[in-house]
C-alpha cells in the first residue's frame, strides 16, 4: 500500500459518488454509467491496497484520504462547503492523523492481481 494506491482508490471513490449524486438527483443512464464505472475502480484499488498490507491501516488511510480529497472536490467543483468552521479544522485534523500512519509514496512490492480461482498448488 503507498499514498498513490490509496490516493488512486480516493479518486475512484469521488467519480463514483459524484455519478450517483448526480444519479440520485437527476437520474440518467450516463450517471449511473459513471457511478458505477467509479466504484468497479474502488473494488480494483482496494485490492492493490490491501496485498501485503493490513486492513486497519488501509481502512485508516482510505477513510482519511478520501476525506480530506473528497472535500476538496466537493468544495471545488460542487461548490458545496460545510456550515461551521469547525468542521474545517476536522479536515485540518485528519491531515495530520494520515502523517502519523507512516504511509510510503510508492508500493514497496509490485502488485500482482490474485487468480480469482486461489493459489494453485
Amino acid at each position: 500500500m503507498s499514498y498513490i494506491d490509496i490516493g488512486s482508490l480516493a479518486m475512484a471513490e469521488i467519480i463514483g459518488d459524484f455519478g450517483f449524486k448526480q444519479f440520485a438527483n437527476q437520474g440518467g443512464m450516463p450517471s449511473f454509467a459513471l457511478g458505477s464505472i467509479g466504484y468497479v475502480g474502488v473494488i480494483y484499488f482496494l485490492i492493490r491496497s490491501l496485498q501485503g498490507s493490513q486492513v486497519i491501516l488501509v481502512n485508516a488511510a482510505w477513510d482519511g484520504i478520501s476525506a480530506v480529497l473528497e472535500s476538496i472536490a466537493a468544495i471545488v467543483i460542487l461548490g458545496e462547503g460545510f456550515a461551521d468552521f469547525t468542521q474545517y479544522l476536522g479536515i485540518v485534523f485528519i491531515i495530520i492523523g494520515l502523517l502519523f500512519l507512516k504511509i510510503p509514496l510508492k508500493r514497496q512490492k509490485e502488485f500482482i492481481f490474485p487468480s480469482l480461482f486461489g493459489k494453485s498448488k
